[in-house]
């Protein structure tokens, strides 16, 4: 299939390029506990400092910045989740497939401390929250490095909310590690991780779509048909290129 016909929607916006194998030095979350007041707030500093040169589009320097949040705050799940996308710019699937687990496995380690710290948790997730909303209104930075960031906000704000349960990986950090597996070339970890999201979320368009790319690059075109009408049912705007494409082949599939 041409490149034409791919409408994948990303965390970023990449050419089908080699793959790169680097993969940074973010420390593994492992069992953690909550980090103490100033070093919350000096984790928050290299957050912003990295959201600003993502910005510039200067995004290996993003990166360092995200990482030394994530040494001082490796529950800052914010910094993990824009550590994927820095990565993803960059093409550095792996380290972007790493990032994001780590974002859900934060977000982890932060439910379950939720019931001996609840103060403390709801307190960074409103952290977290009020960064998000800055980025968004001030409007920083080309679309590629904004996208998802309104479906994460989202996310953070059901999950500031969530009491008792278990534990539900937010949708958003899902369909970005989809993206991530999908452009480093594993399309069936992809799919597993669109549907994770849709399970969680089935309004969330975005994962519709992504799944009508790969049902599409498979043959399975009347499949991928339904994936996008499911798409744009919840909003989401699919490409007219990309839908008028797998008609086409729809058509043209022998009976």
């Amino acid at each position: 299939m041409s490149a034409r016909t791919i409408r994948l929607a990303v965390p970023a916006v990449l050419p089908a390029l080699a793959m790169f194998h680097v993969v940074f030095t973010a420390p593994v979350v492992s069992a953690q506990k909550m980090a103490d007041e100033p070093t919350h707030r000096e984790a928050l500093a290299h957050f912003r400092s990295g959201q600003e040169l993502m910005s510039a589009e200067q995004f290996a320097q993003a990166t360092e910045e995200f990482i030394k949040a994530i040494n001082l705050d490796p529950l800052l799940s914010l910094a993990h989740y824009q550590l994927g996308q820095a990565s993803m710019n960059m093409q550095r699937y792996a380290s972007a497939i790493k990032a994001y687990k780590d974002c859900i496995e934060s977000e982890r380690q932060l439910f379950a401390l939720k019931q001996t710290n609840r103060f403390e948790v709801e307190k960074q997730k409103d952290d977290e929250i009020r960064e998000l909303k800055n980025l968004l209104e001030t409007g920083k930075g080309r679309a590629p490095t904004m996208m998802g960031l309104e479906q994460r906000l989202r996310d953070l704000e059901n999950q500031r909310h969530q009491t008792g349960g278990t534990f539900q990986p937010p949708p958003q950090a899902l369909v970005a590690l989809g993206s991530a597996y999908f452009r480093n070339g594993d399309r069936d970890a992809a799919e597993a991780q669109w549907r994770a999201a849709i399970d969680a979320n089935p309004k969330l368009g975005e994962a519709h779509n992504n799944i009508a790319v790969i049902y599409m690059q498979t043959g399975r075109f009347e499949q991928a048909l339904q994936e996008l009408t499911l798409a744009e049912k919840a909003g989401f705007k699919v490409n007219p290129q990309f839908k008028a494409d797998l008609k086409e082949r729809t058509k043209a599939k022998p009976r």
